[in-house]
């Protein structure tokens, strides 16, 4: 009784080199593409949370009724110093109208009770936000410190037009705006004091909710 074999099963060696060199070529071809949405990525966490810093001190000087600073910081130990390219962020009380108020004074801790009754709480922080995204996300403000009045509005002395805060990465590469393949973004605010993120690519068609 003749006994049939069944044919062998699985793959040969060059069948899984041939495997191989296909999923590697893939890859190679997807890295680009990965870093792009990387560096992205990175841009809008730090869009977001500077976006995020705006909206809070928006509502705290509508809520208290008075004036409050949001400001762009070098850093949150007690070296910080206002910055158009920070990156941290800092929301505190603006009793006496000055600019420089939070300079060597971010590392207090954040008191939501603050009040400029009591000297002890100086310099009257609400929130602090380190930076967000990596390090390698830049920022451009055209201002790096405004107050919010009690109507929700940019305080005197009120800039010649809207505040700007870009956020690009250039260690990733450029912009769309300029020809690259990030997608960087701004953040525009009045001084109605409307708050918004958009994008400046000037190639969005006319009607795009993203376009600045």
């Amino acid at each position: 009784m003749l006994i049939r074999q069944s044919p062998a099963r699985g793959f040969s060696l060059i069948e899984l080199m041939v495997v191989m060199a296909v999923m590697v070529m893939l890859m190679m071809m997807a890295a680009p593409s990965f870093s792009v949405w990387i560096a992205n990525s990175r841009i809008r966490v730090t869009a977001e949370s500077i976006l995020s810093g705006l909206q809070a001190a928006k509502s705290e000087a509508v809520a208290r009724n008075t004036r409050v600073r949001f400001q762009l910081t070098s850093s949150l130990d007690n070296t910080c110093v206002l910055s158009a390219t920070g990156v941290n962020w800092v929301i505190n009380l603006d009793p006496n109208v000055d600019a420089t108020e939070v300079e060597g004074l971010c590392a207090t801790p954040a008191n939501p009770m603050a009040s400029p009754a009591n000297a002890a709480d100086a310099p009257y922080i609400l929130q602090t936000r380190p930076a967000a995204g990596s390090g390698a996300t830049a920022v451009a403000a055209t201002a790096p410190s405004f107050v919010f009045n009690g109507l929700g509005r940019i305080a005197p002395p009120l800039p010649a037009g809207n505040i700007t805060i870009d956020v690009n990465n250039p260690n990733a590469g450029t912009c769309f705006a300029v020809g690259g393949e990030l997608t960087c973004l701004r953040i525009v605010i009045t001084p109605a004091g409307q708050v918004r993120m958009c994008d400046p690519n000037p190639d969005l068609p006319i009607g795009d909710p993203r376009i600045c």
